[in-house]
């Protein structure tokens, strides 16, 4: 790469818009895994918001569902950074083996389907238990 090139690289990450692409253009999987995370963590949260505590505030159970909130966020958060912490503590030679990628889509789909399914799966079981009681 010219030095010109590595120059132009370090303006646009110092920008604050760089992409999860390293300076040789591969893809740097550390950073990936952070932006899903950070992104399934919104997802996470807003489903939580908006599926499970509407859920149970319909049912008529008054303080549960804010305490269901807090405590279900509280738990996806040390999930979410075991996720993180596993990648961003790779070395550069792990992350540019070509093996990784099918270990990073791994990870990634299961953190999706834990943000998405877990607050889905929550909405049941609590509307079950509605009907129960």
């Amino acid at each position: 790469m010219s030095d010109y090139s590595r120059h132009k690289v370090a303006d646009y990450a110092q920008s604050g818009e760089a992409s999860a692409a390293t300076e040789d253009g591969a893809r740097d999987w550390r950073k990936a895994m952070s932006d899903h995370v950070a992104y399934a963590l919104l997802v996470y949260t807003g489903l939580q918001i908006f599926v499970t505590v509407k859920a149970i505030t319909t049912t008529g159970m008054s303080i549960l569902p804010y305490l269901a909130l807090v405590v279900l966020v509280a738990a996806i958060i040390p999930a979410c950074r075991w996720f993180e912490r596993r990648w961003t503590d790779l070395s550069d030679e792990v992350v540019a083996d070509p093996a990784t990628g099918s270990a990073f889509r791994r990870d990634v789909i299961v953190l999706w389907i834990l943000a998405i399914g877990l607050p889905l799966v929550l909405t049941a079981c609590f509307r079950a238990l509605a009907s129960v009681i």
